[in-house]
């Protein structure tokens, strides 16, 4: 009997599980990235947070701790994105992921040196636009998703992208709402290849958010979280708290002066001159054609999310999260996690043909 945790996207990543843990900023580290692959699935260095040394040590610390296929995500519209392309090249790095739709020239420069490129997309349109550059693999995020996302539910959105890149080699994970196995069996019975997942992987054991914002993560119920414009101009689900509120509340006028001094300060934490944070700022205006109050926003956004995610402040900080937060209630290991849902994959599966589990085998 085929394994039917055996698809297309264990074969294309070379890795054990279908299952993805997608760059966080601030929270995808070594440790977590270097734990997922280990465990078996897909793991993925956050990069957007990282100066270029930073990255080039989180490449090797995760390289120390497995052998196993990890991967970078990026953001195509860094003034650096080029460096940090050669960069993975260089090192082997065997998957780049992109969070919002990379340049044409990105994709074929990591396809011809033989690394597997991911884009998230958000609706069919997106996933016809990347599958036609050559990309090999879109993760459709639904409305469930955390963090910046579109409005349409994964249930709508999934099919609708599978069928989109129909009789292409495109392989299709699905995000927004997965936690455990049942997800994944119900993804892989929609026709995906595999899941995404965020949020679970942030809560767990070697994730490196504070205990005390964690302790909020696990607090909060499915009718907890809200997406909101007010962060930086663009959806993004997080969990409602006080500081959302106030911000919802604050006209956009006012909310720039103290969005742009904090752009600064994210400039020297990350070691991006103030020309290179202009060019960004003008990429990002001319590609997602946002206001300049927008973009002070969005260069915003960074610090408010380290305060949570890194200095352990969440009261004055953002929670990016997705809708399946309300269904996790603790905090396993990155290896237990992924055993969990394999045996719980198998099991969903197993009763779906008319058995009480599927082990893999033979017959």
């Amino acid at each position: 009997m085929t394994d039917p945790l055996d698809t297309q996207a264990t074969r294309l990543f070379g890795v054990r599980l279908p299952v993805v843990q997608t760059g966080m900023g601030w929270v995808s580290g070594a440790t977590l990235t270097a734990a997922t692959s280990e465990a078996g699935g897909l793991g993925i260095l956050a990069s957007a947070t990282m100066t270029m040394p930073e990255l080039a040590a989180a490449i090797v610390k995760v390289r120390r701790r497995t052998t196993n296929p990890f991967g970078v995500n990026l953001l195509p519209a860094v003034p650096d994105a080029a460096q940090r392309i050669d960069l993975i090249i260089s090192e082997g790095v065997p998957v780049a992921s992109f969070a919002a739709a990379p340049k044409p020239d990105q994709v074929a420069r990591l396809r011809d040196a033989g690394v597997t490129t991911i884009v998230t997309v958000g609706a069919k349109r997106h996933a016809e636009k990347v599958a036609a550059m050559g990309v090999s693999a879109v993760i459709a995020q639904g409305g469930e998703g955390g963090g910046h996302t579109g409005s349409i539910a994964t249930s709508l959105l999934l099919p609708q992208v599978i069928d989109a890149v129909a009789g292409t080699d495109v392989v299709v994970l699905g995000a927004g709402g997965f936690f455990d196995g049942r997800g994944l069996a119900a993804a892989l019975a929609y026709g995906a290849d595999g899941i995404a997942m965020g949020t679970r992987f942030l809560l767990t054991r070697e994730s490196q958010v504070p205990e005390n914002t964690k302790a909020i993560y696990l607090e909060t119920p499915p009718t907890g979280t809200v997406v909101t414009s007010a962060i930086d101009g663009a959806p993004q689900r997080v969990i409602r708290t006080e500081m959302i509120d106030a911000l919802e509340r604050t006209p956009t006028a006012l909310r720039f002066p103290r969005a742009a001094m904090n752009a600064l300060r994210f400039r020297k934490l990350s070691g991006t001159s103030f020309s290179d944070l202009l060019k960004t700022g003008a990429a990002m205006r001319r590609d997602q054609e946002l206001t300049f109050a927008q973009l002070a926003m969005a260069a915003n956004a960074p610090m408010l999310t380290k305060a949570a995610m890194v200095d352990g402040h969440p009261e004055v900080g953002i929670l990016p999260t997705g809708q399946a937060v309300g269904a996790i209630d603790e905090l396993p290991t990155v290896e237990e996690l992924l055993s969990s849902i394999e045996a719980d994959a198998r099991s969903a599966i197993g009763r779906l043909c008319g058995g009480p589990s599927s082990d893999g085998g033979s017959d």
